[in-house]
């Protein structure tokens, strides 16, 4: 039997997206606010800034190559651990392939990566109020930058990133 191919669901569809915007909600201006509610008056700007800053950088970054370092299973074996296992590829840069058309299950691709990118941007911006008053603002951001690229893709990538991905790995080991 051939698999059916995917339906679009409008309300998957809209469910997907109402989360979207809480996210980001929770991020813009919920975190800014919060953590400006634990800094000092005349840093409380300045912590705005740098939310709104790591929410932008990393936006932009999702676009570029983090979704495709998260979601490319291109140059993964089933069954090997690879390093392609902990960092997907870059065969969707610039979201290349991704149509009007494309669903990811029953929900648009483009409703699945800005739900994904929402969760990209929100947990950096949690790491901002570790250095709240402590760090500049181009420090920040070239720290955010990095750490998207090294820990968060990789993780995500390990979490979500589908066969031989962390779940798949984990099966491997023996105990």
């Amino acid at each position: 039997l051939a698999a059916e191919p995917p339906v679009l669901n409008t309300g998957s569809t809209a469910w997907m997206i109402t989360a979207a915007v809480l996210v980001l909600f929770m991020c813009l201006p919920g975190l800014a606010l919060f953590y400006g509610g634990l800094v000092r008056a005349k840093n409380m700007l300045s912590l705005f800034t740098q939310c709104f800053g790591i929410a932008g950088l990393v936006g932009v970054l999702w676009i570029i190559y983090g979704y495709s370092m998260v979601v490319d299973t291109s140059n993964m074996v089933e069954g090997e651990v690879t390093f392609n296992s902990f960092v997907g590829g870059l065969s969707r840069v610039f979201l290349a392939g991704m149509t009007p058309d494309s669903l990811v299950g029953e929900i648009p691709e483009g409703v699945f990566v800005t739900f994904q990118m929402t969760f990209a941007i929100i947990t950096p911006a949690l790491i901002a109020g570790a250095f709240a008053e402590r760090m500049k603002f181009s420090a920040a951001l070239l720290f955010m930058a990095i750490w998207f690229t090294l820990v968060y893709a990789p993780v995500a990538h390990m979490v979500w990133g589908g066969a031989g991905a962390l779940m798949h790995n984990l099966s491997l080991i023996h105990i």
